[in-house]
């Protein structure tokens, strides 16, 4: 993420050009999402997984060639971007659906604790090295490192066991098309799982798009450079990581609704804290403290959906879970216009004032997220029976 937002600002020198990089990734995660969701359900999970992480290693490749020989343009990125965003619709739902598989619903949100953890420890450990290795040697040497993980990460998947959930008598013969339709027929039949979707929704939309205009704020009110980009991206990742370890820690608890909204709401205060500190070593506090509850409500967020939901769906609802963070790059593009209209820090800090108004408004106005807790405890009570 650091390396290609930092060879996008040098082709370019346009934040706007940030937004189309994650739009072209965006567009395609919506529309393939319930199409790969769909499949996950149909298909061997780990199979699914190793194939689409083998096209994006390949997306990586392409872009490797085109560096070393000297013919990198701005459209083949967007051309490799949008490739990569028809295969996340199908890896990421059915590394969701495996997760909840292999652990089972009592050890789930720790699971998806750790699954968080992981990824953000990436976060950490991406952007420092990848900084240090675009200051020291080069683009092209970041790019290398960035296929031999890709590879790593698809010799690892062979480690894990086949799973296929068993189709239902009557349902072998189903077209896709109709799967697609019975996945959006259980979200609006279940109130509980569509209200924690547009919850999830919200910080994923209106906030975290920050994270792809850090390049243009750093640029903009601290001027740190490339190394101050990589600092902030380490420090969210840190943030990450300790948002899981705290779920980790607070266990398999069922009191999951208050953690839920209050973390997101302290997610936009801080992350507001951030954007408005004028010296940089300070704002380092305020965006850890924001990324620690950022990670431990879309955690909990998650495992509440993956616990409300019935195993032979659960690949179609991973598809929608998948949606918000597609929405994510979509929130680039607006977010990217106010940048370059108003500024990063102007664009940034109005948007955290309308996820804490969004927040309070599903405290006062749904009983459903209120009943959260008990809805939950239902379900995994009726599972343990069944």
């Amino acid at each position: 993420m650091l390396t290609r937002s930092l060879l996008a600002w040098d082709l370019t020198e346009s934040a706007t050009s940030l937004a189309y990089i994650n739009l072209v990734v965006a567009v395609p995660m919506i529309f393939a999402s319930m199409i790969g969701g769909a499949i996950t359900d149909r298909v061997e999970r780990r199979k699914l997984i190793i194939v689409g992480q083998g096209l994006i290693a390949f997306n990586e490749v392409f872009i490797l060639i085109l560096l070393s020989l000297g013919y990198l343009e701005f459209w083949h990125m967007l051309c490799t971007a949008f490739i990569a965003g028809c295969a996340f619709p199908f890896i990421m739902p059915a590394r969701m659906a495996l997760t909840a598989t292999v652990v089972g619903a009592d050890k789930l949100q720790s699971a998806m604790a750790y699954s968080s953890g992981v990824m953000n420890l990436s976060r950490v450990f991406g952007p420092a090295m990848m900084g240090v290795v675009v200051a020291n040697f080069s683009v092209i040497a970041a790019y290398i490192i960035s296929v031999s993980l890709y590879a790593t990460a698809i010799f690892c998947m062979f480690g894990v066991s086949r799973s296929k959930v068993p189709r239902k008598e009557g349902e072998k013969d189903k077209k896709l098309l109709t799967d697609i339709s019975d996945g959006f027929s259980y979200v609006l039949n279940n109130r509980a799982v569509l209200m924690c979707l547009l919850f999830g929704l919200a910080p994923m939309l209106l906030a975290m798009p920050f994270q792809s205009l850090l390049v243009v704020l750093v640029d903009q009110s601290w001027q740190t450079g490339e190394s101050g980009v990589g600092t902030l991206m380490a420090v969210g990742g840190i943030g990450g990581v300790l948002g899981s370890v705290w779920i980790i820690k607070r266990g398999d608890s069922p009191k999951r609704r208050r953690l839920m909204l209050g973390s997101t709401a302290a997610f936009a205060v801080f992350l507001a804290i951030f954007i408005g500190t004028s010296n940089f070593y300070v704002a380092l506090v305020p965006l850890l403290l924001a990324n620690i509850c950022v990670s431990a409500s879309q955690t909990i967020n998650n495992a509440a959906i993956q616990l409300l939901v019935d195993d032979d769906v659960r690949g179609r609802m991973s598809s929608f879970m998948l949606m918000s963070f597609a929405l994510t790059p979509i929130g680039v593009f607006p977010m990217a216009l106010a940048a370059d209209s108003f500024g990063a820090a102007n664009a940034m800090l109005g948007a955290c004032g309308l996820l804490i108004v969004i927040v309070l408004a599903f405290v006062l106005f749904s009983r459903t997220i209120r009943e959260l807790d008990h809805t939950i405890k239902q379900k995994v009570a009726q599972k343990n029976e069944f």
